[in-house]
């Protein structure tokens, strides 16, 4: 009663009807407003990539100009995650077509790679080594990818996107918290291997204080080397060397062969729609574009926008779909250079007719008791992500890693870049889960220069043949789910995209069987879930999604950083 006639003094007040002043607040606003811009914009987790990428903008350069110098920047800037010694993927999408490219730089396993290799005398996983020692790393592919980009889509020449990151490394940048933070929880790690506690620490062994300039010659070097070469600067010649050289002295298999063979490749994205929307994202080796259309086929069976944001209902549909499609990512999911994954089947929507009828409106299915489907039926005869849009209309959705935060926390001597430890995402060992508690099967077993299965999800979707949203996000197996929700938060829920992105994550990924939630899902929420039998636990916060929403109908521009990582910043022009 008191809320009704607070409405009718209002609208008294303001010479307004009771319905007209119910419209004034729904329009007043959301709990979070994107950055808009009329001509380009750019998202990234670290404010200097961005500005950074934006400077190649405005200097005339395309998405794929400005997502390459942003990928060199961020190696500099943020190598917890932005890197030239790990790998990743990119999707790049012109404006006005229904093309979409994707290009796979993923790390691959060295030639002398075997199935065996990180089990013990008792054919358990040595951890150590699959995720600590130099046998942990894969072969990179970061230089490789961003230069094949350029070549085939770019506008201006790796020299000359690469010096902004160059002058980074050798003039140095103020150190923000976030840096600060990490390499003092990773110091035990780099006190082990001589360049990285150089690289990382006080000739006295402390650590850099925030706001001191941080500086890395070695790393300088090897840019300016690419810069010089291309390429090949990277993957042969005195860089190749200095690689297989630090292998060799520490028990390593990446060779000076692997580095000079190695090639990314040009590959279709997955497709899928959801509500008339086009949704286009990575194909295998990674696993993420997969399970982003085969559970938004799932929920696409359920009214979820009259369900309500992080409602009960919501939530538990949610959580159904994810851990069966988890389940077939476990049984099904590899490098598709060396098994059939079924991509038809997993993607297709009579398939995921089949996996809802088991799905019950008010009851948890146990993970002890799904299994992987079968999709054949249906077949026919710490990583960090970025997003661009330029003032041309072309859209990138960037994702790239070293796995770990900070790789394998092993730095190349002489050559300033830490290694990946991609190797840990292989399947050692079939039916047991890899450090995200992801379980692996055959499919994802080591073979030598193989792609080892992924989840990272650079994704666009577009709306009536027009790019629309530009996503994806860090954060190991929550990059499907953290991505997968930023879109429905949009499509479903008629959020702005900061709204989407700021708005509180949850997951489940088969095992362990439980929905991991991030704080803002309420107790009484909590409570409904646990009634139906879920296991609900609450956990730190997951991803880091910087994404951008194209409005066609006023021609803006919306960018969107995560509040989750301090650095990040969204920027346009």
């Amino acid at each position: 009663m008191k809320i009704v006639l607070k409405l009718i003094v209002l609208s008294v007040i303001f010479n307004l009807t009771p319905v007209q002043a119910n419209d004034e607040v729904i329009l007043e606003g959301q709990r979070a407003e994107p950055v808009p811009s009329q001509h380009s914009m750019v998202v990234t987790s670290h404010q200097l990539a961005t500005e950074v990428a934006l400077d190649i903008l405005k200097a005339g350069g395309n998405a794929i100009d400005a997502a390459v110098a942003a990928g060199f920047a961020l190696a500099v800037t943020q190598p917890r995650s932005g890197n030239i010694g790990g790998g990743g993927f990119m999707l790049y999408s012109p404006n006005n077509t229904d093309g979409v490219t994707a290009i796979d730089y993923r790390e691959k396993a060295p030639s002398k790679a075997y199935e065996k290799m990180f089990l013990d005398k008792m054919g358990n996983s040595d951890q150590s080594l699959s995720r600590f020692s130099h046998l942990s790393s894969g072969v990179p592919g970061t230089v490789a990818g961003f230069a094949l980009a350029l070549e085939k889509f770019g506008t201006m020449s790796l020299a000359q996107v690469l010096q902004p990151a160059i002058n980074l490394a050798k003039n140095g940048f103020a150190l923000p918290n976030r840096f600060v933070e990490g390499v003092v929880a990773r110091k035990q790690v780099f006190d082990k291997w001589p360049a990285s506690k150089k690289k990382f620490f006080k000739p006295d062994g402390t650590a850099y204080k925030v706001g001191e300039i941080f500086k890395q010659p070695d790393l300088a070097k090897t840019l300016q080397l690419i810069a010089d070469k291309g390429a090949a600067g990277f993957y042969t010649g005195e860089m190749a060397t200095l690689i297989a050289s630090e292998m060799q002295r520490h028990g390593g298999l990446i060779t000076y062969e692997d580095l000079a063979n190695y090639k990314a490749q040009i590959r279709q994205p997955v497709h899928g729609t959801y509500r008339g929307y086009d949704v286009y994202s990575m194909s295998p080796p990674s696993s993420g574009g997969v399970h982003i259309v085969q559970i938004l086929n799932m929920l696409e069976t359920y009214p979820i926008s009259e369900y309500g944001h992080n409602s009960a209902q919501t939530i538990h549909l949610m959580a159904e779909a994810m851990r069966r499609a988890y389940a077939d990512r476990a049984t099904y999911m590899g490098d598709s250079d060396f098994i059939a994954v079924p991509l038809k089947g997993l993607t297709s929507k009579k398939y995921a007719k089949t996996l809802v009828k088991n799905i019950q409106l008010d009851k948890a299915t146990p993970s002890v008791d799904i299994k992987a489907g079968n999709p054949q039926l249906y077949e026919s005869p710490e990583t960090t992500h970025f997003s661009i849009v330029d003032q041309y209309g072309n859209a990138v959705s960037n994702t790239y890693t070293l796995n770990f935060s900070y790789g394998s926390g092993i730095v190349v001597t002489g050559a300033g870049f830490l290694l990946n430890n991609e190797m840990d995402d292989f399947s050692s060992k079939p039916g047991t889960a890899n450090a995200f508690g992801l379980i692996g099967g055959e499919a994802n077993k080591i073979e030598p220069n193989k792609r080892m299965l992924s989840s990272m999800s650079p994704t666009i979707v577009k709306l009536n043949g027009k790019n629309f949203i530009v996503t994806g996000s860090p954060g190991g197996s929550r990059i499907i789910s953290t991505t997968l929700q930023v879109i429905m938060n949009v499509i479903d829920h008629k959020m702005n995209i900061q709204t989407a992105v700021n708005s509180p994550r949850i997951h489940h990924q088969w095992w362990p069987d439980e929905i991991r939630t991030e704080q803002g899902i309420s107790p009484d929420t909590t409570a409904l879930l646990t009634k139906m039998g879920h296991k609900v636990i609450q956990k730190s916060a997951m991803g880091g999604s910087q994404s951008i929403l194209i409005d066609s109908a006023n021609g803006m521009l919306y960018g969107a950083a995560d509040p989750r990582q301090s650095t990040s910043k969204a920027a346009g022009f």
